[in-house]
């Protein structure tokens, strides 16, 4: 019952946030600008449809990948923030009073942002769905896929975000868990972009850090069936079950160091 009532406190001020809500507002309208380019490939469909539905697909990867990247620094923004702003107010002080456990805190806390992230998946599948429809093609990609892998992604990064803020200021937390992202998904074997390291420290990055490419519902968007990608079911949990056993022992570490963690104000 509290962690329920300190979730939805949780998500009801993440809302509230005025960075988030102005950042949010100056993305979606990039993101709006981009249906221009898909409205001229819609009218070349009658000339070239295979041509077309190509150059579609493409462009709707690259949205996909910019909203779901962007929901990356959202969900470690969020979680870093929610935790370290009771800290520097001092409010964490009044809740641990009532009596709350510091794990039962942390947990409420990582709710909350879990529940922000599940609208913002909503909105990113709408917005997917809405492009293709503006450039009159249909995503046949399942929709369980759209939501549920963006959702185990986002789980990893505030996980690791919440982590970290246990130790360091906000700020470094957020920077530190994009980094690891960013270097998680370019030491995967499919990846040419970290070559200049040494093979071993690619071999132990990879084992280290999470597997974010395989979390990546880009993998199966498609706009025809004949490009959908045909993944068994013991695949999809394979994936679905690495990424939330990464999400809850980057969460299980975070309630160990918040143990110990002064909660005077900074």
């Amino acid at each position: 019952m509290r962690i329920r009532v300190l979730a939805g406190i949780t998500f009801l001020s993440l809302l509230r946030n005025k960075l988030i809500v102005l950042i949010f507002g100056v993305f979606l309208s990039i993101v709006l600008l981009m249906s221009s380019p898909l409205l001229t490939m819609k009218s070349m469909a009658g000339e070239n449809q295979a041509t077309a539905q190509g150059m579609i697909a493409n462009l709707l990867s690259v949205i996909t990948a910019m909203v779901s990247g962007f929901g990356s620094l959202l969900a470690a923004w969020s979680a870093a923030d929610a935790v370290a702003s009771e800290m520097k107010t001092g409010t964490i002080l009044a809740i641990l009073a009532r009596p709350v456990r510091r794990w039962e805190f942390l947990l409420a806390k990582y709710c909350g942002v879990l529940m922000l992230m599940a609208v913002y998946v909503i909105f990113m599948f709408a917005v997917d769905n809405v492009l293709a429809w503006i450039a009159g093609q249909r995503i046949v990609t399942g929709s369980w896929v759209l939501v549920v892998y963006p959702m185990v992604r986002y789980a990893i990064y505030a996980a690791l975000a919440m982590w970290l803020v246990t130790a360091m200021h906000p700020v470094f937390a957020f920077v530190i868990v994009m980094f690891a992202g960013l270097t998680a998904n370019l030491v995967s074997p499919e990846s040419l972009g970290a070559m200049f390291l040494p093979q071993w420290l690619r071999t132990a990055l990879f084992y280290v850090l999470p597997s974010l490419n395989l979390l990546s519902e880009d993998r199966f968007l498609a706009i025809t069936a004949a490009t959908l990608n045909k993944t068994p079911w013991h695949e999809h949990a394979i994936a679905l079950a690495h990424g939330l056993d990464y999400a809850l022992v980057a969460l299980l570490l975070a309630a160990f160091c918040f143990r110990r963690r002064a909660l005077a104000r900074d």
